[in-house]
């Protein structure tokens, strides 16, 4: 009996360390002696945009790419068996991504005392990133809230003006003059429509689990036809991801806001070769919105190979009314981060030269975590 618990009680432990490791927010990575690649946490996946599935067995020099100062550090460090660390050094990750991260790589015994090297990341970025989110938040909040006292400002007076010109318009004796009160009754129209789409839908999302790719491919049906072939929509799906809890209609808006602010981009720049979208969707781990942790999160990147977005715009994207084009009203980012923003979600925007990219998180709320 005493053999039996001997027995089964290694893999017991072994089940809570993984599933212990699946929760820390470092990120590890666990080598083996020819610095192959043995496991990645969840933290490590999110970090890398890259699945364990996709690296396991690979070298380590195809995860850190061009990173040769970091590879002979570790065969340094599997050989003398003394652990090191670095401080505020850049990774070349395989996703093209360059974070900068402190790691420490440290010498473990494997099985049959085979020497490994586990690999622990912590990301500086991460918590530069956490603290941008929420003031990102906050600052989107303050300004619905005066959005909304403006409207409410601007709204009351119009509806006066409107009325005055209908009494006004009935008393008058010719149609010419009538035409006058026209222009009155219809601009007050339009400004109050304009007042109504800066405040956005005042309905709650019906929620309800919806396919996040039929959302996609809505879209894209849409805007195909619209561009008559003229852009390249390419999509790069994970078609491992659940179902999601959201609004379909309120989603299918935010992404057509998102991929026609692209589109918009894209045939504006007259010497574009070869316009193209990328709409690619993944499962990010541990990803923190504002003040609240989750462990699941679905992340959709909207990439162009556009011009880019100015550094001047950068810091008001989101704001009403803000836009970098002549025709533009500044209305559809606007829109789109609110409706994120009533699933508990974020966008970001990353933007050079010949790539944007918008990133859409929206957490599985049923997987939060409170802080």
């Amino acid at each position: 009996m005493a053999t039996l618990e001997t027995k089964a009680k290694p893999l017991i432990l072994d089940t809570l360390h993984k599933r212990l490791l699946e929760h820390l927010t470092t990120s590890i990575v666990l080598l083996d002696e020819n610095l192959t690649v043995q496991y990645l946490n969840g933290a490590a996946e999110n970090l890398m945009s890259i699945s364990e599935s996709q690296i396991i067995n690979l070298p380590a020099a195809k995860l850190f790419t061009g990173d040769q100062a970091l590879l002979k550090g570790l065969k340094e460090c599997l050989t003398s068996g003394r652990p090191y660390t670095q401080h505020e050094f850049r990774l070349n990750l395989v996703s093209g991504h360059h974070p900068t991260v402190d790691y420490t790589a440290t010498p473990v015994e494997g099985e049959s005392d085979t020497p490994m090297l586990l690999i622990e990341i912590r990301q500086l970025d991460r918590l530069l990133k956490i603290s941008r989110d929420e003031a990102t938040i906050t600052t989107h909040q303050a300004t619905k809230a005066l959005i909304r006292g403006v409207a409410h400002e601007v709204k009351n007076p119009l509806g006066g003006i409107r009325g005055a010109a209908q009494l006004l318009e009935k008393e008058l004796p010719s149609t010419e003059l009538k035409d006058f009160t026209s222009v009155i009754i219809d601009e007050a129209d339009r400004l109050r429509n304009l007042v109504d789409r800066m405040l956005g839908s005042h309905k709650l999302p019906t929620l309800a689990e919806i396919n996040i790719h039929e959302v996609i491919e809505r879209v894209k049906s849409v805007i195909e036809a619209d561009v008559h072939g003229d852009i390249k929509i390419q999509r790069d799906y994970d078609i491992s991801i659940p179902e999601i809890v959201a609004d379909a209609d309120q989603l299918i808006q935010a992404v057509m806001n998102l991929v026609r602010n692209a589109v918009q981009a894209l045939l504006e720049n007259k010497h574009q070769v070869d316009p193209e979208i990328l709409i690619t969707t993944r499962i990010v781990r541990q990803f923190t919105v504002g003040s609240q942790q989750y462990r699941l999160a679905l992340r959709m990147n909207i990439t162009d190979n556009g011009p880019g977005i100015p550094d001047a715009l950068m810091e008001s994207l989101f704001y009403p009314m803000v836009s970098g084009r002549a025709a533009g009203t500044g209305l559809g980012l606007s829109i789109a981060q609110s409706i994120i923003d009533q699933h508990h979600g974020i966008i970001e925007c990353e933007s050079r030269p010949g790539e944007t990219c918008f990133s859409v998180t929206l957490p599985f709320l049923d997987k939060k975590i409170d802080r």
